[in-house]
């Protein structure tokens, strides 16, 4: 049963912990029209990195992936679509750019859902239909046997099905960001396609989170984020799909999830625009925070000592100090560590 049809999600308990992250997303939405009249270079920046990260992302949680060398330039025109793969990353990056461009004044309905998969998934053989035959959302253990994690509505009740999922967006009067990804989750629980649900899925978050004056998905890959924590997002869906068809599941968890990512992607985007000078306070507090250490210290202590500043400008910082040689790094990724010369 839809979650976004039933009267009484509207008087759920909402927990704290839950309030507390949408008045955090509102204070940090709050921000954009200042960003947007003082960093134009900046966002446009972002843009271009988003797009890429986006595309890469969205695919790669679905197992499709092309050479790290050849990305940009598919997507940039400079070379032409050879495989699958390539049309597929390419549809994506489409599908965004038509995204982008929308005024969002048309109704959310069947039409562009279709559409928005004619363009993501052109060699499926069934590119912008609902399924013709039902489905089933399976893993493999380890052993690889076969498990069914959820079984979607049918292919006969699809088509009504997404009818009714989108009028629901339109009626419900649940907070835009709860209403966004209770649409979402129900997407995913009637699973209209075949193929390519995950990343239709993700497409119109970013749409509607856009369509909702959540500019934040323009300028910061949700995908990558979702990509990141992915083990989490699939336990989520799962956990939150049980009874799903009785309208019996929790949806809370998924809230919490969900609003926990558009969060995660607000403070990234607040600290990637506030953080372009690099006189700023932030950056004197990593440098007199990386200059103290007596030992060898990793990005991560730094972090865990500066919550509130990104990662990315801690290691640009750091970088900083290694070209002025005042400090010295060994290892790379991860496992990396610097020291104070």
């Amino acid at each position: 049963m839809l979650n976004i049809e039933q009267t009484n999600i509207n008087n759920i308990d909402v927990p704290l912990s839950v309030s507390w992250l949408l008045s955090q997303c509102m204070e940090f939405r709050g921000k954009q029209d200042l960003y947007s009249k003082t960093r134009p270079e900046t966002l446009k920046s972002l843009l271009y990195k988003t797009v890429i990260q986006s595309v890469e992302s969205s695919n790669r949680i679905e197992g499709i992936t092309i050479e790290r060398k050849r990305l940009a330039p598919l997507l940039n025109g400079e070379i032409k679509p050879l495989e699958r793969p390539d049309k597929e990353l390419l549809g994506y990056k489409r599908a965004l750019d038509d995204i982008y461009k929308s005024d969002f004044s048309e109704t959310l309905g069947s039409k562009f859902i279709l559409h928005l998969h004619q363009m993501t998934c052109p060699e499926s053989g069934h590119a912008g239909a609902y399924k013709q035959i039902d489905n089933e959302i399976i893993e493999f253990d380890e052993a690889g046997k076969k498990k069914i994690r959820f079984i979607p509505v049918s292919a006969k009740d699809t088509p009504e099905m997404m009818d009714r999922l989108c009028s629901g967006f339109d009626k419900s009067t649940l907070p835009p960001l709860l209403k966004i990804a209770t649409f979402v989750f129900d997407f995913l629980c009637v699973h209209p396609f075949l193929d390519g649900n995950g990343r239709i899925s993700r497409l119109l978050t970013t749409y509607l989170l856009l369509k909702e004056g959540f500019v934040v998905s323009r300028y910061i890959s949700l995908e990558r984020l979702v990509e990141e924590r992915k083990e989490e997002y699939y336990a989520v869906l799962y956990e939150c799909s049980q009874d799903w068809h009785e309208g019996k599941n929790e949806i809370v968890p998924w809230w919490s999830f969900f609003l926990s990512i558009v969060k995660e992607a607000y403070k990234e985007f607040d600290n990637k625009v506030s953080d372009q000078d690099v006189t700023s306070p932030k950056t004197d507090l990593i440098r007199r925070e990386a200059l103290s250490f007596v030992r060898e210290f990793t990005v991560a202590e730094i972090s865990a000592k500066l919550p509130d500043i990104s990662i990315p400008l801690i290691k640009k910082t750091l970088s900083a100090l290694q070209k002025e040689g005042k400090l010295k790094q060994s290892g790379q990724g991860r496992g990396s560590k610097w020291k104070v010369v």
